[in-house]
């Protein structure tokens, strides 16, 4: 089977991920998310693990990245640029701005960046600033799924890893 291999970190198993199981106001809206970076998704399980005083697990997944792209209403962001920003900047607004989209790939707001998304978002930093100061950071990747049909058909679950 090929596939790109993802990762889903976190305290369960995941076998059917659901699209519409989330947190809303996320950076690419209410979806399921996955990473092709693995330590990026070992990071995450073990930061909701030690939250949550539960093991850490990673769900594995081969993902027909291809197949989504040629029959979805997909969005890829290739840098943390304006487009990025203002979008991920509208969804913790709860503009809900993936409405439009079955995939949704690109950077992750994550620690590194946060800041400087925050103090946009709060009007203390212009948009000029927050974007050099993104410019300076390669993103990491985030893939949102927020199609129930296309997730089914698509993502195959891989088995599961317990992570200490």
């Amino acid at each position: 089977m090929k596939g790109m291999l993802v990762y889903h970190g976190g305290t369960v198993i995941v076998e059917h991920p659901l699209c519409r199981f989330g947190r809303d106001n996320l950076d690419f809206g209410q979806g399921f998310y996955v990473t092709d970076i693995r330590q990026q998704a070992v990071d995450w399980a073990m930061n909701v693990a030690n939250r949550r005083k539960e093991k850490p697990l990673l769900n594995r997944y081969r993902l027909f990245r291809d197949s989504i792209i040629a029959n979805a209403r997909t969005l890829i962001f290739d840098a943390y640029d304006i487009n990025w920003l203002e979008f991920v900047v509208a969804n913790r607004q709860g503009k809900n701005m993936s409405k439009d989209y079955d995939y949704i790939e690109g950077g992750v707001a994550n620690d590194r960046v946060i800041d400087t998304v925050n103090l946009y978002l709060a009007g203390l930093m212009t948009q000029e600033t927050a974007l050099a100061r993104l410019s300076e950071h390669k993103p990491n990747n985030q893939i949102c799924l927020l199609n129930q049909s296309l997730t089914d058909k698509y993502l195959i679950f891989d088995g599961t890893e317990c992570i200490e």
